[in-house]
C-alpha cells in the first residue's frame, strides 16, 4: 500500500470521527431543546441545566450533596421542582398522600421506580423494597407478626442482652471520660448484632469482639455504592460485584443456620420460613441493612445533636435518671414512659433523617394529580425528606434542635409546626414495616447510655454533621465522644 493510500485512509477516519462528534453535539442540542421547550414537564420550574440534562443531578448525586441541593432548589423555585428532565421533587404535605398513600378504589398505584430500587435487573422479584405489589403484599403478611408490638415485647430479652453488652463494653474500652470512643462504630455493632439474632438466630459477634464482622464491614463500606449503583460507572467499579455476590452468599448461609434452629422460635422471619423461593433470601438481605444501618445512623445523630445541645441533654438526663433507680429497670416497656426521650428522637429524625433523599415513584398511566398539579404518566416523583424536614413553612426554628416541638405542651413557639410533614418511615401501604423495632431499639439504647454516662463531644467531632455526604444513606465519619460514668 502506497503512502498516498495510507494518508487517504487517515483522512477518511478523521472525517468520520469529526462527523460522529458533530452528530453527537447536534443530538445533544436537539435533546436539550426538546427537554427545555417541548417535554411534557416543560412548564414545571427548575434550573435550566437540570431541565435539559440529567448531568447536573448526577454530579450532585456522586458528590453526596443532592438532598441539600434539592432543598435549596425548593427555596428558590417553590414546592415542586424539576430536578432532571423526567423527575419532579415535591415539598408539600399532600404529596405524601398523593404519591405514597393508599389508593382509592379505581385509582392506580404509583409504582416504585426500578431504576433506583433495582438498577440491575434480575430474574427474581427483588427485595421487599422493590417487589411488585402482589409479592410485596405477600412478604409483608409473612413478616407482620415478627414486627408487631407483641413480638417486640417477646423479643425483649434478646434486645436487652445486647444493649447491656454495649454498656459493658463501653465501660471496658474507655468509658471513664478520658479516651474518646467512636460511637458510630459501637452503635453499628449493637444494631447489627441485634438484627442478626432477631432475624437469623445468631449475632455477628461485633460487640463480643469489639470489632466488625468482615461481612458487616463490607455492608457498611458500600453505603456510598447503594446510591451510586444507579450509574454505570459505579456499577463496573472494582469490588462492587464481588461484595454483592458475597453478601448473597452470607445471607443464604445465615438463612440455613436459622432453618436448623427450632422452627417455633419467634423472631422476625419466622413467617417467611414457612415459604420458599428467592423472595425469602432477598427479603432477609434487606432486613440486615434496613434493620441495622438506619437505626445506628439515627442513634449516632441523636448522640451528636444531644451532646452539641447540652441544655436539651440535661433535660433528657434528668428525665431518664429520675425515672429509674437501677439500670436493670430500664426495659422496652418502661422506656415508653419517657416523653422527652421520644421527643428527642423525633427531633433527631427531623434534623437528621436516616434516609434524607426522595424515594422515587412513577406516575401511572394516564397521569395523576400530585399536590394540586397534574403530572404526566411516566414521570418520576418523590418527596425529599431533608427538604421537607427543613422547610420553614412547616417548622419554626427549622435549623435548631428543639424536641419541645414534639411535646403536647402548647409551647407557643411551635404551635404552628406541621408535624405530619415529617414521615421518616414513609407512609401508605409500603411504609417501613420495622418502625416498631426501630423505636424500641432507639429508646432502649439511648436511655441506657444516658443513664450510665455523661456525654461530651471530642474536638474533632464538633462539626461531624457538616462533614457528611448523602448517597442512599449518610456516609458517616467517626463520631468521637467522651463518656464519663455516672454514679447512682
Amino acid at each position: 500500500m502506497s503512502p498516498g493510500t495510507d494518508k487517504q485512509h487517515y483522512l477518511n477516519y478523521t472525517q468520520l470521527a469529526l462527523l460522529a462528534i458533530v452528530l453527537l453535539v447536534l443530538y445533544a442540542i436537539c435533546i436539550s431543546v426538546y427537554n427545555g421547550l417541548f417535554h411534557p414537564l416543560a412548564s414545571f420550574p427548575g434550573p435550566l441545566s437540570h431541565r435539559i440534562s440529567i448531568i447536573p443531578r448526577t454530579v450532585y448525586l456522586v458528590t453526596g450533596r443532592l438532598p441539600f441541593h434539592v432543598a435549596n432548589m425548593h427555596v428558590k423555585y417553590g414546592s415542586v421542582v424539576r430536578i432532571s428532565p423526567n423527575e419532579l421533587a415535591f415539598c408539600e404535605l399532600q404529596a405524601w398522600t398523593d404519591i405514597y398513600g393508599h389508593r382509592q378504589q379505581g385509582q392506580k398505584e404509583f409504582s416504585k421506580y426500578l431504576g433506583f430500587y433495582r438498577p440491575i435487573r434480575r430474574k427474581s422479584s427483588g427485595s421487599i423494597m422493590s417487589a411488585p405489589r402482589h409479592d410485596h403484599a405477600f412478604l409483608r403478611r409473612q413478616l407482620s407478626h415478627g414486627f408487631s408490638d407483641r413480638s417486640m415485647r417477646g423479643q425483649e430479652p434478646i434486645i436487652g442482652s445486647y444493649v447491656d453488652l454495649l454498656i459493658q463494653r463501653l465501660r471496658q474500652h474507655g468509658g471513664d471520660g478520658g479516651k474518646a470512643l467512636n460511637m458510630r462504630e459501637w452503635l453499628n455493632w449493637t444494631t447489627f448484632d441485634i438484627i442478626g439474632d432477631l432475624g437469623f438466630g445468631s449475632s455477628f459477634g461485633c460487640l463480643e469482639s469489639s470489632s466488625y464482622h468482615p461481612w458487616v464491614r463490607t455492608i457498611t463500606r458500600t453505603v456510598k455504592d447503594l446510591g451510586g449503583i444507579q450509574l454505570a460507572t459505579w456499577i463496573v467499579k472494582s469490588g462492587i460485584w464481588g461484595s454483592r455476590s458475597e453478601h448473597k452468599k452470607q445471607v443464604n448461609a445465615k438463612l440455613m443456620q436459622r432453618i436448623q434452629l427450632d422452627a417455633g422460635r419467634s423472631d422476625l422471619i419466622q413467617g417467611l420460613l414457612r415459604k420458599q423461593g428467592s423472595l425469602i433470601s432477598a427479603a432477609a438481605a434487606t432486613l440486615i441493612v434496613a434493620g441495622s444501618e438506619t437505626t445506628a445512623t439515627l442513634l449516632s445523630g441523636a448522640v451528636f445533636l444531644l451532646a452539641r445541645n447540652r441544655d436539651k441533654l440535661a433535660i433528657l438526663a434528668r428525665e431518664v435518671r429520675s425515672s429509674f433507680e437501677r439500670d436493670n429497670k430500664i426495659t422496652l416497656s418502661s422506656v415508653s414512659c419517657l416523653s422527652y426521650m421520644l421527643a428527642c428522637l423525633n427531633e433527631c429524625l427531623r434534623m437528621y433523617p436516616p434516609v434524607a433523599i426522595g424515594l422515587p415513584r412513577v406516575v401511572p398511566k394516564g397521569g395523576a394529580a400530585v399536590a394540586g398539579n397534574f403530572v404526566p404518566e411516566g414521570t418520576i416523583v418523590g418527596v425529599w425528606q431533608w427538604a421537607i424536614n427543613h422547610d420553614e413553612r412547616f417548622w419554626a426554628d427549622t435549623w435548631e434542635f428543639h424536641p419541645e416541638r414534639f411535646l403536647d405542651n402548647d409551647d407557643p413557639r411551635y404551635q404552628d409546626d406541621l408535624l405530619e410533614a415529617m414521615q421518616p418511615f414513609s407512609t401508605g401501604p409500603r411504609n417501613c414495616i420495622g418502625k416498631n423495632l426501630a423505636y424500641a431499639e432507639m429508646r432502649l439504647i439511648l436511655a441506657k447510655i444516658i443513664f450510665n454516662f455523661d456525654l461530651h463531644l471530642a474536638d474533632d467531632s464538633k462539626d461531624w454533621l457538616d462533614r457528611q455526604g448523602v448517597y442512599f444513606l449518610w456516609e458517616k465519619p467517626a463520631l468521637h465522644v467522651h463518656l464519663t460514668p455516672v454514679s447512682h
